[in-house]
């Protein structure tokens, strides 16, 4: 196992729901404290400004390190313990998975249930089971079992999967890479750009709850009042049975993504081109796509204060916000390659032809 391997490892195995990021932060303090000065915004998330020859401009790589998740919201009094989600599920990826309940007196593990299908009707056999019918079962028969276990409302609750490499060491699996993925990426960029004279000044902020609202990289951005912006994050690979290339045509392999738009952003033209541009004349592979139904940390960052030129570069993710997801090496080491080479080509003049088209318009 490599550098690499190690660390989307670590990152990926560590347990951070939404609002409860504190073992992920640690880890990637961890990793950030040789690399520049760490500061943070009041709701946890963390900020590495590592200085290049210019203090301007200020350029910001964000990824969020909250997972998708549950919270304790009721026990029964005969030791079932129902939930609520943090983040979006697909309830169908559900049942029968073992969840890790984080606890003042240790964690706890649980499996998720519903009626089994030889009580159910022919009728409710055809059916979804919903969330609100499911419940954890953590083996106990009373509500007080459950609370002398440590359980108490407000428990987070995390799926339980490890990272296995897989497919003669190509190919990764584990929960979380959404977003543990774009958290590596940060680290793995700051390694490489280590010693090196980057023409502006880097901030590389670990976010708080974005699968709650974008919420870390509402606030951290004020703390950090960027020029530009890149939002480092998975995207949805299409190359599955049942999914047309309109649809998503995104592979695993195909080298990293570029988001042209999603529900909350169209990023910066100019900035996406300068991707586009970086791509080609690196060889490196580029994939572009589009995503009408879910959003990144560049829906908030890319408003803040008159706005921030702002594009979204991803990883080729299979099966996210399920308990397990896979990802190719060569896609992640080439988004590595290909961020590098961007924040390189950020320097004062590059970032101010961004907005140059609203100067002139406003003359």
């Amino acid at each position: 196992m490599d550098e690499i391997e190690k660390l989307l490892r670590e990152l990926s195995e560590a347990k951070g729901v939404a609002g409860y990021e504190k073992e992920v932060r640690d880890l990637i303090r961890g990793h950030f404290q040789s690399m520049g000065e760490i500061t943070q915004d009041k709701i946890g998330s963390l900020i590495c400004k590592k200085r290049g020859v210019a203090d301007q401009p200020r350029v910001v790589v964000a990824a969020h390190m909250d997972e998708i998740g549950f919270m304790v919201k009721y026990i029964t009094k005969e030791g079932f313990i129902k939930f609520s989600s943090l983040g979006g599920w697909w309830d169908q990826v559900l049942l029968a998975q073992r969840v890790l309940i984080k606890t003042s007196k240790g964690d706890v593990i649980g499996v998720m249930g519903a009626k089994p299908p030889h009580l159910q009707s022919d009728e409710e056999r055809k059916k979804v089971m919903e969330k609100k019918h499911m419940y954890i079962d953590i083996g106990a028969t009373s509500q007080q079992e459950v609370e002398e276990a440590g359980v108490r409302i407000g428990d987070p609750i995390v799926p339980l999967s490890e990272f296995t490499i897989m497919a003669g060491s190509k190919a990764y699996l584990s929960k979380a890479f959404d977003d543990r993925v774009g958290c590596a990426l940060l680290i793995a960029v700051m390694q490489r750009l280590s010693g090196t004279d980057h023409p502006n000044t880097l901030f590389c902020v670990a976010t708080a709850q974005e699968e709650v609202g974008a919420r870390g990289a509402t606030t951290s951005v004020e703390l950090i009042n960027p020029d530009v912006a890149i939002i480092s994050e998975v995207d949805i690979a299409g190359d599955v049975p049942g999914i047309n290339p309109e649809e998503a045509p995104i592979k695993l392999g195909g080298g990293p993504v570029l988001l042209a738009y999603d529900a909350r952003m169209i990023p910066n033209l100019q900035l996406r081109d300068l991707v586009i541009d970086t791509a080609k004349n690196c060889n490196i592979p580029l994939q572009i796509s589009a995503m009408e139904g879910g959003a990144t940390d560049g829906g908030p960052i890319h408003l803040h204060k008159s706005g921030v030129p702002t594009v979204v570069l991803g990883v080729p993710t299979r099966h996210i916000h399920c308990h397990n997801a896979i990802v190719r090496r060569e896609d992640f080491d080439r988004a590595v390659d290909l961020l590098t080479a961007v924040i390189e080509r950020l320097d004062k003049r590059t970032v101010a032809d961004l907005t140059s088209w609203c100067e002139s318009l406003s003359r």
